[in-house]
């Protein structure tokens, strides 16, 4: 027979966001089947993959795992994390799991914990390439061979399988790589009889823990109750309720099609979903369905290096200046450009105007600013970082100086917050692929066990 029910704790947006633990508490009071948690993302850009550093702080993350594994242990369910130490590389599980071993060494606990590995090696992304198994995502140009043996570090976003086997297993911590953002609270779910279209939806909405609720944070926990015909999401916090509109708002989260969510294997399809508001905050969600693809694919992420950058600010004050500034900038990036060609120099200079178009650049529609004082950031990236130093130096000592049109001030035409004005910021990464691969009989992800 069949669960009648299985509920879902999850404690925070992101694994190192942190949590009250009052709603913790709560949570746990509603007695989980499991506690999941999302651990990354592509949001932060491409530096975390290819330096292999985390964005999330290592206190931040032992203090959220220290209640997760000591609760989970004591409660007897798995604790899963997916897409660890941020971007899911080897050198982010490995963070993570030595953080794991840490802590259960520190408490005196033992736990049989499932690593599984989402890294790719590039022989067979180019084998993907040459057999045509790996296809471009909407706007991306084809994957060369070229953008792959540049890449540092390449991982594939697992689905819900090689979770299934970590708790077949029998693990009571699984870490994996970079995973599927829903997987981690679909997983045991799917494994227990449910719904795979109502697990990954609720999947969905748990990965963001109460963003999805209003007022929305991501430093808190809620709950989600899957049945056969549908699933509850639950505060676990008085400040906070779900309704209608916060829960379908966060199912349109990420989304290019308001209708589909593609992910490993398959698709989301949410044309037939409704949302109904119950007491005590909760909304109950019914009417996903999952459609399986012909062909399995999981997508690819890929950093290559890209070169090094460094960085200066100043402030803009006059308004002659402030009415040229586009101009203005325009001639000295071409002074600059020039310059580097005549020295054979690799790399750009850019400009970002915060007080004009900062945020969205030739994407903002407000066209004409009224402000009375701009922020500049000069960007200046190289093949090494004395070259960035040296023509961020060149760019930034030019502005100050230049003789703008109607110009009446002589001293300089920029203000420093800091001394030294300019910043090495060290090494920049570019993704080199975000490409779907065809996944063969035989899974890309590695499951290890350890006791």
């Amino acid at each position: 027979m069949k669960d009648q029910q299985l509920t879902v704790l999850s404690p925070t947006a992101i694994l190192g966001y942190g949590f009250p633990l009052s709603s913790f508490e709560r949570g746990m009071a509603m007695k989980p089947d499991v506690i999941a948690v999302d651990a990354g993302s592509v949001d932060p850009g491409p530096f975390y993959l290819g330096s292999g550093k985390s964005f999330t702080d290592r206190a931040a993350v032992k203090r959220d795992l220290l209640h997760m594994i000591t609760a989970g242990i004591k409660a007897s369910i798995p604790v899963i994390v997916g897409s660890s130490g941020g971007s899911g590389a080897k050198s982010h599980l490995d963070w993570t799991l030595n953080i794991v071993q840490e802590l259960l060494a520190e408490q005196d606990l033992a736990a049989k914990i499932g690593v599984i590995s989402a890294d790719i090696d590039k022989q067979t992304v180019i084998d993907g390439i040459n057999n045509n198994k790996v296809s471009a995502l909407a706007g991306l140009a084809s994957l060369r061979e070229e953008e792959v043996q540049a890449s540092i570090s390449i991982v594939a976003q697992m689905g819900i399988e090689p979770f299934i086997e970590a708790l077949d297993a029998g693990c009571q911590v699984i870490l994996a790589g970079r995973a599927y953002d829903p997987a981690v609270f679909a997983a045991l779910p799917i494994k227990r009889g449910f719904d795979a279209g109502l697990a990954i939806h609720m999947g969905k909405i748990l990965e963001c823990a109460a963003i999805a609720a209003t007022p929305g944070s991501g430093s808190d926990c809620v709950v989600g109750v899957i049945d056969q015909s549908g699933f509850t999401l639950v505060p676990c916090s008085d400040e906070r309720q779900f309704t209608e509109d916060s829960v379908a708002a966060h199912t349109l989260y990420e989304k290019s099609n308001p209708y589909v969510l593609p992910g490993p294997g398959g698709r989301l399809d949410l044309r037939q979903v409704q949302f109904m508001a119950l007491a005590h905050g909760q909304v109950r969600v019914t009417g996903s369905r999952f459609v399986q693809d012909e062909v399995y694919r999981v997508k690819l992420e890929g950093a290559r290096l890209q070169g090094y950058r460094t960085v200066s600010i100043a402030g803009i004050r006059d308004p002659i200046m402030i009415a040229e500034i586009d101009e203005i900038l325009a001639t000295i990036k071409e002074k600059m450009l020039v310059r580097m060609e005549e020295d054979h120099i690799e790399g750009f200079v850019d400009f970002h105007v915060y007080g004009k178009n900062g945020v969205m650049g030739q994407q903002e529609p407000v066209k004409v600013s009224q402000a009375h004082e701009l922020g500049v950031v000069i960007e200046v990236v190289a093949k090494e970082q004395t070259t960035a130093d040296s023509i961020c130096s060149l760019t930034r000592s030019t502005l100050l100086h230049y003789g703008y049109p109607n110009r009446i001030a002589t001293a300089g035409n920029l203000a420093f917050p800091f001394s030294p004005s300019d910043l090495s910021a060290g090494p920049v990464y570019a993704f080199s692929m975000y490409h779907l691969i065809e996944m063969q009989e035989q899974s890309f992800f590695k499951l290890k066990v350890m006791n």
